[in-house]
């Protein structure tokens, strides 16, 4: 059976890890627990658990997931995760007993992939709650018009490597605690492309690459919060002489609206209101997250009570159509300052309820409360 331990502690790292921290991790671990290299009891196990939690916080969206929803927001288990099942390439397992990829796990003359890309995008408290279209603006590495992303000047074209032969990878052989290995690295003379290019592009000096400002529309999710990631696969930057593009990620960051407070899905409003509207009740306008509302307090509401509004929190991300609560908190306010016309109101009334109060050179109960407050 899988384990439920927290992947963070399964790998020794803090939540806010960065990738190269939690890579590192992996690789010590493994090489301590592979079955091929640790015969103890339980290795196995073990190795599959630092498996599991590193396929989950290698990937940015999964790892996000997790994040936010624990492990029902990345759906693990114990079935789907082999030995190796899910790395990213055998080369994450290959690099952590040897520091180079796998063979011809992501070498072969391929152009390497762009980077990926953060926009962080600033939000009001109703377009979180309501979802939004937004136009976003940035600059980025884009494919050179001139060369159209290959890097060779216009007639020409790259040639293959003569120094790998076009696999854009040396091989040298080692000998380990595991035998005699192949130890696979990038063609110093191409960078592992597997081609070079004689006559460079002059516009982007061979890079494939050219800066461009570019517009793109991002369509916000109802109920997105703060720190909430949207991925656009394939709209990074673009790879070096022809590589596919990266990823880019939009980041939410959500202003604080000035009276609700939200907690996940679930809006609470504290709403002050006087002993008389208290006690004989009143009609109230309240801010939601659809704009003014009016509710009822009833007669004789008391302090602390809790009015819940259902359906009118935030929206689920995962479930369609359904939200939260807003929960109003009554908070009923005792006045520190009376006239004297209220204080022989509320003394007439003290003693038709047949209560004792002090009079007016004494401190009674109506005093006490002041101070207490004050």
């Amino acid at each position: 059976m899988a384990s439920q331990r927290d992947y963070y502690d399964i790998l020794g790292v803090p939540r806010g890890a960065r990738d190269a921290d939690i890579k590192k991790a992996f690789r010590q671990l493994a090489q301590r627990w592979h079955p091929d290299v640790n015969t103890e009891s339980g290795a196995d196990e073990r190795f599959k658990e630092i498996n599991e939690a590193y396929q989950v916080l290698s990937d940015p969206q999964r790892r996000q997931a997790y994040d936010t929803f624990g492990r029902a927001g990345v759906g693990t288990g114990a079935e789907g995760f082999g030995p190796f099942g899910g790395f990213q390439g055998f080369g994450d397992l290959f690099d952590a007993f040897f520091g180079q990829g796998a063979p011809g796990a992501s070498r072969r003359g391929r152009p390497p992939v762009g980077a990926d890309l953060r926009y962080d995008l600033r939000l009001t408290f109703e377009e979180s709650i309501r979802g939004v279209e937004k136009e976003i603006e940035f600059t980025a590495l884009g494919r050179c018009d001139t060369c159209s992303g290959s890097g060779a000047q216009a007639g020409t074209s790259p040639t293959t490597c003569p120094g790998c032969g076009g696999s854009g990878e040396v091989r040298t052989v080692r000998s380990t605690m595991l035998g005699q290995m192949v130890n696979v690295a990038a063609c110093p003379r191409c960078g592992g492309q597997g081609r070079i290019i004689e006559k460079p592009c002059t516009a982007c000096r061979g890079d494939g690459r050219a800066e461009r400002k570019r517009k793109l529309h991002v369509s916000i999710p109802a109920g997105i919060d703060e720190g909430h990631q949207v991925r656009l696969t394939g709209e990074g930057e673009a790879g070096l002489r022809g590589g596919p593009f990266g990823n880019l990620y939009v980041v939410a960051h959500v202003a604080a609206h000035p009276r609700l407070e939200r907690r996940d899905t679930e809006l609470y409003l504290e709403l002050p209101i006087s002993i008389a509207q208290a006690t004989l009740g009143a009609t109230m306008t309240i801010p939601t997250a659809d704009g003014e509302e009016t509710i009822e307090i009833k007669p004789g509401t008391q302090p602390g009570t809790e009015i819940r509004l259902r359906g009118r929190g935030v929206p689920h991300l995962r479930r369609a159509g359904a939200r939260g609560d807003l929960h109003v908190l009554v908070d009923v306010i005792v006045p520190t300052k009376l006239t004297k016309r209220q204080r022989e109101l509320l003394a007439e009334f003290a003693a038709e309820a047949g209560e004792a109060v002090n009079g007016r050179g004494e401190k009674g109960l109506f005093d006490k409360v002041k101070d207490a407050i004050s």
